[in-house]
């Protein structure tokens, strides 16, 4: 006597990228991460920068500041103050890169304010520097 089975499963379906083919998963659906919201600074787009340029530079990818000016369309000057960042305290550097996205406006800590910063080659003057500028934690 043949008699019905009957199985459940959970599952999902799910796209591995743009344009590619569905998946059947078994489970439940996985939870899609909340998209950050907010802008990301502008300081922190300017430090990241400079870790690409340093690192295109070291890769030799481009030869020297003059060429990443041509390429991106600024200035020599204005490569070079970008390109100071990396001349900060890591920890400086890294709080740069992770500062909290903004909801509107602009942003507290801006590149003219942090040359001065820049200029000084000790460290711990560096640290004490940036506990002055507005958004910066000590």
């Amino acid at each position: 006597m043949n008699k019905p089975i009957s199985l459940e499963f959970n599952i999902c379906f799910k796209r591995c990228g743009s344009g590619s083919k569905k998946e059947i998963r078994e489970g439940a659906e996985e939870a899609v991460p909340k998209a950050a919201t907010g802008r990301i600074p502008r300081i922190s787009r300017f430090m990241a920068l400079a870790i690409h340029y340093e690192d295109l530079i070291r890769a030799g990818h481009v030869t020297d500041f003059a060429e990443l000016a041509r390429l991106g369309h600024v200035t020599r000057a204005r490569v070079t103050q970008i390109m100071n960042l990396r001349l900060l305290a890591p920890d400086i550097q890294e709080q740069l890169l992770f500062l909290p996205r903004l909801e509107k406006g602009r942003g507290e800590i801006h590149l003219r304010g942090l040359q001065a910063v820049v200029g000084t080659a000790d460290w711990r003057e560096q640290r004490s520097l940036c506990k002055g500028l507005q958004g910066m934690s000590g």
